[in-house]
């Protein structure tokens, strides 16, 4: 690895996570989910079965990011649309089918009271069948998964205070001042109110939410064949986070080794998946690149494209997990994918530690993996199951805790 040399500066700290986390995150009307409502803890572990919802769960919170970024309605399209995700058992009518999703984030005690703010969004269709002929709804495409309404919601103490509130195509926002302004642009049906503010200074309240969405990231999908963004050359930028599929690993563990010029925590993790094992990081130059010396080959560096799809797909994890600055929120599915049973003890250890600097959300199938983290994490895995065609979670009741809690 890299030697300092004498007189080199100090490091810089390591970055924690922001202090907003997620509380609560409901769900209703979403493909399995027909109305489900459950708390978030620093670390949850989510075990179940394939076919049981647990990726519907993942794919709300994706969702419910797209709403902060503009790209809602585009996410639901890609998906098939609204009749693709909508709820698949029974309901009234086709007029009533609604999504709706929503997340309860807690803060930072102020003033001895400690804020809560509640992001809530409904979509449904765009169009309405009248004696057999279909009908626009609003400016929008009749297949188009069109926003209905939104709503943000800060409570202090026993006060609710609704700081955006969308219905249609109008959007209401209060600003610092306690004032109620119009939103200056009429939204149309692919648009969200939350992605529409661009202005921080409009309500910082609303903008400290639209960043902290923004900011989460979703790691479900490492390609580690020949031509995935893993395998490609990196440019040298120094790179803080981890991208959602993972093209500037490079660059991370360059930051990691030539900016923060700390690898001991780097080093042990390596050494804890693969005994004996060590990560070579050269100097970038305009080009950023790593290799693995193995304990079997102690004079060979293995350069990335020789790496094993395992192999390459823990680092990859490594890399999301010990980032100069992780996000405020990491949602992995099924990172046991392709790894060896061997390396889940060394997953859940790494998993575990980086709860310490940000809250992580996992859903996974593997028994042995959810076992190695409620060892490690001390934390409680939760069953994911399938009852009558709905998804729910073992133990959650009605209320939206869990009986053992």
């Amino acid at each position: 690895m890299v030697d300092l040399p004498s007189g080199a500066r100090a490091r810089p700290p390591m970055v924690q996570s922001r202090s907003v986390v997620i509380r609560e995150v409901y769900a209703a009307g979403y493909r399995s989910l027909r109305a489900i409502r459950f708390p978030i803890d620093r670390l949850s572990i989510f075990v179940g079965a394939n076919g049981t919802g647990k990726t519907n769960l993942y794919r709300a919170l994706q969702l419910l990011q797209a709403s902060a970024l503009g790209t809602f309605s585009h996410e639901l399209a890609a998906e098939g649309g609204m009749a693709s995700a909508i709820w698949a058992g029974k309901r009234r009518d086709r007029r009533g089918a609604i999504i709706t999703l929503g997340v309860v984030f807690d803060t930072d005690q102020i003033d001895g009271r400690r804020p809560t703010y509640s992001y809530e969004i409904s979509a449904g269709f765009a169009s309405h069948t009248e004696n057999g002929t279909r009908m626009r709804i609003g400016a929008a495409f009749l297949d188009e998964p069109q926003v209905k309404d939104e709503r943000l919601i800060i409570g202090v103490g026993k006060r609710q205070i609704t700081m955006l509130e969308r219905r249609g195509p109008s959007a209401t926002v209060r600003n610092e001042d306690g004032l109620r302004t119009v939103l200056g642009t009429e939204l149309m049906a692919s648009e969200t109110a939350l992605g529409a503010l661009a202005d921080p200074t409009l309500s910082p309240e609303l903008h400290a939410v639209r960043q902290t969405m923004s900011d989460w990231r979703f790691y479900h999908e490492f390609r580690t064949d020949s031509a995935s963004p893993l395998r490609r050359p990196c440019l040298a930028v120094t790179s803080p986070t981890l991208s959602s599929d993972g093209s500037n690993l490079a660059a991370v563990f360059a930051t990691l080794v030539h900016i923060r010029e700390d690898t001991a925590i780097l080093d042990r993790v390596i050494d804890d998946a693969f005994p004996g094992a060590q990560l070579v990081v050269p100097e970038p130059g305009r080009v950023a690149s790593f290799g693995m010396i193995f304990q079997d080959h102690p004079k060979r560096v293995f350069e990335i494209g020789e790496l094993s799809d395992g192999t390459l797909r823990y680092l990859a994890l490594a890399g999301a997990l010990l980032a100069y600055r992780l996000p405020a929120f990491i949602a992995l599915n099924e990172p046991e994918t392709s790894l060896h049973p061997d390396l889940l003890p060394s997953l859940a250890r790494l998993i575990a530690s980086a709860s310490t600097r940000t809250q992580i959300w996992l859903v996974t199938h593997s028994e042995q993996l959810a076992r190695a983290l409620a060892n490690c994490g001390q934390v409680e895995p939760r069953t994911v199951l399938k009852r009558n065609g709905e998804t729910w979670i073992d133990g959650l009741q009605l209320a939206g805790t869990f009986a053992s809690d």
